[in-house]
């Protein structure tokens, strides 16, 4: 059994330990004590250093605490070894932890919201919240804005966090009832929750610093809630600032007025776009049709075209592609050295079915594609392959320089 020094002290972030056991040629370490918290209960593990070697994973083997360090710990069992904890890592996540026990216990109490799941990142947290019924909460922007005062209230109430050990069979007031038998380590907010937990946490809600709740989405049978406490609030809020503050001197107006200036600006953009496809049309219905009368038909009476381009994307030509294909009697084809790739398109009184045609054709050269029966597109392995495509399809192959 590892004797666990974050129970009773989080804020111990250097302590002395004997070794008990190693394992993986010295590099998985076990000790008669440790201030090291293993991953568990959503919480990542600390990292640090152990007799001057990182420490790179902690994990918790049935009472063990294993230490798995970069290279291998070049004392023996029974030896005296240093461990320091990385500090800025174990506060941070002693700031997200004790943040979330806050966040669920207002959830719950101000807004009949049960916590189902936690996650702790390496950026962000999320927190996973039901309706007592078990349906997802219905988080509104209103509501989501609440539970954020709500919680930066508390902060600034600077209530204590306190930890202590009850027994199972008389712990009484948890906010979820713990399976577990025997000792259980309580871990309380004056006057907000109790809650059975082994992670690290800080002292007063002060210090978790401020609360920022920010995207929320439905997840299965739940509302998920990203939060960030203390130090990461605030980068997170320096990088918003600098972001907005970018955006704004782009378009030359403040910070205050993109709420107004960028709504705009998309409207002016939809509008734009709109114009520039009806005008794309219009250039390519007109260029279809100057092509159309100059190209004499086969002998079956069809019109096929056939244009080589050496870069882009198969779909630019689209506009021009339908164009052409409205007219009578019309094959028209499309072909991209680089990437290779091909685009056709029949005019529907063609007896040409498009994307099965093309299917055939590039299955016998090992490409891919498809699409309906007026246009398609698709892939070969090599440029080469889209004269044997175009033949397939009984267009002109190019002729030899």
């Amino acid at each position: 059994m590892t004797d666990r020094l974050y129970y009773r002290d989080a804020y111990l972030a250097r302590f002395d330990a004997h070794v008990t056991d190693l394992a993986d040629g010295g590099r998985r370490v076990y000790l008669d004590r440790s201030a090291f918290y293993p991953t568990s209960g959503g919480q990542p593990n600390d990292l640090g250093t152990l007799g001057g070697i990182a420490v790179v994973d902690v994990a918790d083997e049935e009472g063990r605490v294993a230490h798995r360090l970069a290279e291998a710990l070049p004392t023996g069992v029974g030896a005296p070894v240093e461990g320091v904890v990385d500090w800025h890592r174990r506060w941070d996540h002693m700031q997200q932890h004790t943040g979330q026990h806050l966040l669920s216990a207002i959830a719950a109490d101000r807004f009949g919201w049960e916590t189902v799941s936690v996650h702790f990142g390496g950026d962000s947290s999320t927190l996973d919240l039901a309706a007592a019924d078990g349906t997802p909460a219905d988080i509104t922007p209103a509501a989501l804005r609440e539970l954020e005062r709500l919680a930066n209230a508390a902060v600034s109430e600077n209530r204590n966090v306190s930890v202590h050990f009850e027994d199972a069979a008389t712990a009484a007031g948890l906010r979820k009832p713990s399976d577990r038998a025997g000792e259980l380590r309580i871990v309380a907010i004056a006057g907000l929750d109790r809650s059975a937990c082994g992670g690290t946490h800080v002292r007063a809600t002060g210090e978790i610093g401020a609360v920022t709740l920010r995207r929320v989405e439905k997840v299965r049978k739940a509302t998920r809630v990203e939060f960030l406490c203390g130090a990461r609030a605030i980068a997170r809020a320096r990088a918003d600032a600098d972001i907005l503050t970018g955006i704004a001197q782009g378009l030359s107006c403040s910070v205050d007025e993109l709420a107004s200036v960028v709504p705009a600006l998309n409207e002016q953009l939809r509008a734009s776009e709109g114009e520039r496809r009806k005008l794309e049309g219009e250039v390519a219905t007109s260029r279809a049709r100057a092509r159309y009368e100059a190209l004499p038909p086969g002998s079956d009476g069809a019109r096929r075209l056939v244009e080589r381009r050496p870069g882009g994307k198969a779909d630019d030509v689209r506009p021009f592609a339908l164009a052409f294909a409205s007219r009578p009697r019309t094959l028209y084809a499309s072909i991209v050295q680089h990437p290779p790739s091909i685009l056709l398109a029949t005019s529907e009184d063609s007896g040409v079915d498009a994307g099965k045609a093309l299917r055939e054709a590039l299955s016998a050269v090992g490409g891919r594609g498809g699409g309906g029966p007026r246009l398609a597109q698709g892939t070969v392995p090599d440029p080469a392959a889209l004269e044997a495509v175009l033949r397939a399809l009984g267009f002109p192959a190019e002729l030899p320089a």
